[in-house]
């Protein structure tokens, strides 16, 4: 899947697709406005990209200790507070798709 046609399901589709996995179904919940569902469906997926994903849930949450934590996990560190959030889910979403 491409990050268009991931994008696209997020208008048309009432469920995240299930070829997604995890860390993807999780953001593509969030974008949704789904936090309680997205952040479920992080902590399903094991190693660090569902570490990465939980991180960036957390971090939007404004829990920044919490998100420090899973930033860790995943290997990477936190954001600076410049990159705007939605930057960061787009970043996210590509790198997880490949």
């Amino acid at each position: 899947m491409s990050f268009e046609e991931f994008r696209e399901s997020l208008q048309r589709e009432v469920h995240p697709p299930a070829a997604l996995g995890s860390a993807l179904a999780a953001l593509w919940l969030e974008a949704r406005g789904e936090w309680d569902s997205a952040h479920a469906a992080a902590q399903k997926e094991p190693g660090r990209s569902g570490a990465w994903v939980h991180a960036y849930l957390h971090r939007k949450e404004g829990d920044l200790g919490n998100a420090g934590y899973w930033y860790a996990r995943a290997g990477r560190t936190i954001p600076d507070v410049n990159v705007e959030l939605k930057t960061e889910w787009e970043q996210i979403v590509r790198a997880l798709l490949g």
